[in-house]
């Protein structure tokens, strides 16, 4: 009877170490994603002190949290299973149409109740609600134009292979149509490449001056990992802040009067300037409308510093966070510094570990890809989430300004984190294929033997064939 229960215990055991082994796709980015996700459900559930506008306890912000973390693990795993590259191709193409139409509908307000409305936040136009759900525009553009680039330049490439071979070609077709000056390559990078990521920045600047700097500096470098010019994506680059520079000093030289849609400019570049300093809270007069301006002003970021300073190497311990008493939504823009102060210097090695993992297995999961296609998206997607990590523990850490970015895969934020479950899920499938790929090519590399033969047969006819090929030599 306790033999055949060790058996049964044995087979359960095989059977789960089996499953974890046919899982197939990337395990150290599948490894990554647990982990973060894992962090997220417990950093949210010890940063949450207050409770939530509308909500009859604590535990109802963890219940949609969880919930968010499902639907997110459903669309991981949906992607996951995908296993042609040639649909996520197709609805790449529509990146730039999608993000163009998503920015157009932001700026102008649209107020259609019921269907679709703009909603300001903080000051400033960054979400719409369609039907009901709320989306944040931004965090769709940024996954929305890297996957659009990688169709871009993988399509420029075809297109340009085509021509050498003097074949007509089925890519960039508006390009080829027009004829004339656009059918040069350059001029085909500027309507396919440069154009849309100016366009996408310049309205984006309209809502939120660092996420427009952002996605321009993770889209250049998307352009650089598909090998576009170096010399051009230089001149874009300093294009690009050449006109922000002159945005930001027309709009601050006229006091708004020009350049009216660019509001955020002005956020942007008191935040450039801001002055942080405790000690002018003393000469002002208490209570007075400046003290409380000043105060306010100061509060998330000294209370972020304070929490990282306080956390020491070993931290406080999980639920013990001071700070979250006074930041009251520390679970998304500070979330770094809540992790520091709750497990310390050595919890947030560890946050940064994971995070630069990834980027090194996306450089090896794009290393892999036959597909130019497929290692653009994987290189792009993996900077676009290191990115954003190592952006939003900068300003947890006080360097540089307010951003508002959230920490991928752990932050609160349920469309940010639905979106990274979305690029997530597609590196994970994209290294599902590569891999297959190399599976294939190594067993179509394997000699072939004779079923029928033992090894000691097989051992006995290469030794042969080698003697053959020494006495022809």
């Amino acid at each position: 009877m306790d033999a055949r229960r060790e058996k049964e215990a044995g087979t359960r055991k095989n059977g789960f170490w089996n499953f974890i082994d046919n899982i197939e796709g990337d395990k150290v980015v599948w490894i990554i994603v647990f982990l973060l996700i894992m962090i997220s459900i417990l950093a949210i559930f010890s940063s949450t002190s207050l409770l939530r506008e509308g909500s009859k306890d604590r535990m109802d912000f963890i219940t949609d949290h969880l919930v968010i973390v499902g639907i997110g693990l459903l669309l991981i795993f949906g992607l996951y299973n995908i296993r042609k590259i040639g649909i996520f191709r197709i609805f790449s193409q529509l990146g730039f149409g999608v993000s163009f139409l998503l920015l157009v509908l932001l700026n102008t307000h649209v107020q259609l109740p019921g269907v679709i409305e703009a909603e300001r936040i903080n000051g400033a136009y960054r979400t719409l609600r369609i039907a009901g759900l709320q989306m944040h525009v931004f965090e769709v553009v940024k996954v929305a134009m890297v996957m659009y680039l990688a169709w871009a330049m993988h399509a420029y490439k075809e297109d340009q292979a085509a021509a050498r071979k003097r074949k007509k070609s089925t890519h960039l077709r508006l390009a080829n149509l027009l004829g004339g000056v656009f059918a040069q390559p350059f001029w085909k990078r500027t309507i396919y490449l440069y154009a849309p990521i100016l366009i996408v920045c310049v309205l984006t600047l309209m809502g939120s001056g660092s996420s427009a700097v952002f996605i321009g500096v993770i889209l250049i470098s998307t352009l650089l990992i598909g090998g576009a010019p170096l010399k051009e994506i230089a001149l874009a680059g300093a294009a690009g802040i050449a006109a922000l520079l002159l945005i930001m000093g027309v709009y601050s030289a006229t006091d708004g009067k020009v350049f009216k849609r660019f509001e955020r400019v002005a956020t942007m570049t008191s935040r450039l300037k801001a002055d942080y300093d405790a000690e002018r809270l003393r000469t002002l007069q208490p209570r007075s409308r400046e003290f409380y301006d000043l105060l306010d002003d100061i509060k998330q970021p000294y209370s972020a510093k304070i929490a990282v300073h306080e956390g020491g190497l070993t931290g406080k311990g999980s639920g013990n966070s001071t700070q979250k008493y006074i930041v009251s939504n520390i679970y998304g823009d500070y979330m770094f510094s809540f992790l520091v102060e709750e497990y310390g210097l050595f919890g947030g090695i560890i946050v940064i570990l994971l995070y630069v993992s990834l980027l090194a297995r996306g450089s090896t999961i794009a290393r892999l890809c036959s597909n130019e296609y497929a290692k653009i998206a994987v290189g792009g997607l993996s900077v676009l989430i290191t990115g954003q990590a190592f952006m939003h523990m900068f300003v947890n850490v006080d360097i540089g300004p307010m951003t508002g970015q959230t920490l991928p895969l752990i932050s609160h934020g349920s469309f940010a984190f639905l979106v990274f479950c979305i690029a997530f899920g597609v590196i994970l499938s994209i290294s599902r294929m590569a891999r297959n790929r190399i599976r294939e090519e190594e067993e179509a590399a394997l000699p072939i033997y004779d079923s029928g033969k033992d090894d000691i047969q097989v051992s006995m006819d290469i030794l042969e064939q080698i003697d053959s090929f020494e006495e022809d030599r």
